[in-house]
């Protein structure tokens, strides 16, 4: 029985030898000593949809004073970086993280607009897919242009769901040009193919209008021309009603 009490004895060594070995391999002295190797900034969902891009957000983190790269990584602040970030007016979302090649991470939501603002009292602002106003900048996107009498509250409660369902669809997407919308809350639609204005009525049951509207394009205009009524209302349900030029 000794040799088998010797055997376990000398398992007993050599897993501790391993442990210690492991232990200090994953924290070497160095670890303290690590620098940042870059910083990698990723723009969740692309950032064709937004405003901004990764070299924006360095910027922003520039202007902040926050130069990461060659910092220890000791002295960086994650959750510091990421309030910072989440104050801008066109992030959502930040997410900091370090990675084991010693690269700072940052992964932002940005806030996405979907119908750009200018009403009859001059003001000009982008609306995102919520409905909560972002502010004019530097930054471009082609969007749909609404004009006439809208309000924060209208641009809220009934642009923005209606520019999102347009964005939802291809054909919608790249048809509309223009909202309008009259003094009483009704919608006038400028569409890029056609010499005519659509008429929506008020802001209810859009997606069912636009569906009729897209049939008529398909199964109407097509035949009939593209060009031969100034004015199609699909303001009530079941019917289409034209106006010729």
């Amino acid at each position: 029985m000794n040799w088998k009490k010797a055997l376990l004895i000398a398992a007993d060594v050599i897993l501790g030898v391993y442990l210690l070995l492991a232990v200090t391999a994953f924290n070497k002295p160095d670890d303290a000593a690590a620098v940042c190797q870059d910083v990698v900034v990723s723009i969740k969902g692309g950032d064709a949809e937004g405003f901004l891009t990764a070299a924006d957000v360095k910027k922003m983190l520039k202007a902040d004073h926050i130069a990461l790269k060659g910092l220890p990584l000791s002295e960086i602040n994650t959750r510091e970086i990421e309030e910072k970030l989440q104050a801008k007016e066109l992030i959502d979302e930040a997410q900091c993280y370090v990675t084991q090649n010693n690269n700072v991470c940052i992964d932002i939501h940005q806030r996405i607009p979907v119908v750009r603002v200018m009403n009859d009292r001059g003001d000009d602002y982008y609306v995102d897919i919520n409905g909560k106003p972002l502010p004019r900048s530097e930054y471009s996107c082609n969007l749909i242009v609404a004009t006439g009498h809208i309000t924060p509250a209208y641009a809220e409660r009934s642009l923005a769901p209606m520019a999102n369902v347009m964005r939802s669809d291809k054909f919608w997407r790249n048809q509309v040009v223009q909202l309008n919308i009259l003094a009483d809350g009704s919608v006038e639609l400028v569409p890029r193919v056609g010499d005519h204005i659509v008429y929506l009525g008020q802001p209810i049951g859009i997606q069912r209008k636009l569906e009729r509207m897209k049939k008529f394009y398909i199964y109407g205009l097509s035949q009939a021309g593209w060009n031969k009524y100034e004015r199609i209302s699909v303001e009530f349900d079941n019917q289409i009603i034209c106006k010729r030029k």
